[in-house]
Protein backbone atom coordinates (compact mmCIF):
# COMPACT_ATOMS: atom_id res chain seq x y z
CA UNK A 1 0.00 0.00 0.00
CA UNK A 2 1.26 3.39 -0.61
CA UNK A 3 2.11 5.51 2.65
CA UNK A 4 3.78 8.51 3.52
CA UNK A 5 5.87 9.13 6.40
CA UNK A 6 7.65 12.53 7.74
CA UNK A 7 11.38 12.15 7.94
CA UNK A 8 13.90 14.49 10.01
CA UNK A 9 17.12 15.93 8.54
CA UNK A 10 15.83 16.62 5.00
CA UNK A 11 17.26 19.82 3.59
CA UNK A 12 17.83 20.06 0.09
CA UNK A 13 17.92 17.87 -3.46
CA UNK A 14 21.27 16.39 -2.15
CA UNK A 15 19.49 14.62 0.31
CA UNK A 16 16.36 13.38 -1.50
CA UNK A 17 18.71 11.77 -3.69
CA UNK A 18 20.30 9.54 -1.36
CA UNK A 19 16.84 8.97 0.15
CA UNK A 20 16.06 7.47 -3.84
CA UNK A 21 19.14 5.92 -4.28
CA UNK A 22 18.76 4.43 -0.86
CA UNK A 23 15.46 2.99 -0.88
CA UNK A 24 14.40 2.63 -4.01
CA UNK A 25 16.34 -1.07 -4.54
CA UNK A 26 14.09 -1.79 -1.63
CA UNK A 27 10.65 -0.14 -1.81
CA UNK A 28 10.52 0.89 -5.67
CA UNK A 29 9.89 3.91 -6.78
CA UNK A 30 10.23 6.64 -3.68
CA UNK A 31 8.93 10.60 -4.21
CA UNK A 32 9.93 12.72 -1.62
CA UNK A 33 8.47 16.31 -1.13
CA UNK A 34 10.98 19.16 -0.57
CA UNK A 35 7.79 21.46 -0.31
CA UNK A 36 6.72 20.44 3.19
CA UNK A 37 8.40 20.72 6.63
CA UNK A 38 8.98 18.43 8.12
CA UNK A 39 9.75 16.45 4.39
CA UNK A 40 8.06 13.69 3.36
CA UNK A 41 8.75 10.82 1.59
CA UNK A 42 5.97 8.36 -0.21
CA UNK A 43 6.62 4.82 -0.96
CA UNK A 44 4.69 1.37 -2.01
CA UNK A 45 5.28 -0.40 1.61
CA UNK A 46 4.05 -3.23 3.58
CA UNK A 47 2.89 -3.32 6.97
CA UNK A 48 6.13 -6.08 7.70
CA UNK A 49 8.38 -3.79 6.10
CA UNK A 50 8.19 -1.08 8.13
CA UNK A 51 10.79 -2.17 9.86
CA UNK A 52 13.43 -2.48 7.28
CA UNK A 53 12.27 1.10 6.41
CA UNK A 54 13.39 2.46 9.74
CA UNK A 55 16.27 1.06 10.11
CA UNK A 56 17.23 2.09 6.58
CA UNK A 57 16.62 5.07 7.39
CA UNK A 58 18.34 5.68 10.79
CA UNK A 59 21.30 4.38 9.26
CA UNK A 60 21.88 6.56 6.65
CA UNK A 61 20.46 10.04 8.95
CA UNK A 62 16.99 10.39 8.58
CA UNK A 63 14.86 8.70 11.08
CA UNK A 64 11.15 9.14 11.17
CA UNK A 65 9.59 12.39 12.65
CA UNK A 66 8.67 11.32 16.46
CA UNK A 67 10.64 8.47 16.77
CA UNK A 68 12.61 8.54 20.49
CA UNK A 69 16.29 9.03 20.43
CA UNK A 70 18.56 9.76 22.94
CA UNK A 71 21.17 13.02 23.02
CA UNK A 72 23.85 10.93 21.37
CA UNK A 73 21.51 9.05 18.79
CA UNK A 74 20.38 12.60 17.43
CA UNK A 75 23.65 14.25 17.15
CA UNK A 76 24.80 10.88 15.44
CA UNK A 77 21.41 11.08 13.46
CA UNK A 78 22.44 15.21 11.73
CA UNK A 79 25.87 13.71 11.23
CA UNK A 80 24.89 11.24 8.88
CA UNK A 81 22.30 13.31 7.66
CA UNK A 82 25.10 15.72 6.36
CA UNK A 83 26.99 13.02 4.91
CA UNK A 84 24.30 11.58 2.85
CA UNK A 85 23.44 14.56 1.91
CA UNK A 86 26.93 15.24 0.55
CA UNK A 87 27.27 12.16 -1.17
CA UNK A 88 23.71 12.92 -2.77
CA UNK A 89 24.49 16.18 -4.19
CA UNK A 90 27.98 14.66 -5.88
CA UNK A 91 25.36 11.78 -7.32
CA UNK A 92 23.39 13.97 -8.82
Amino acid sequence: MIQTFQVQNVKCGGCAHTLKEKLTPIFGEITVDLSKEPREITLEIEDDQQEILVKTLRSIGYPLVGEEMGVVETAGAKAKSFVSCAIGKIGQ
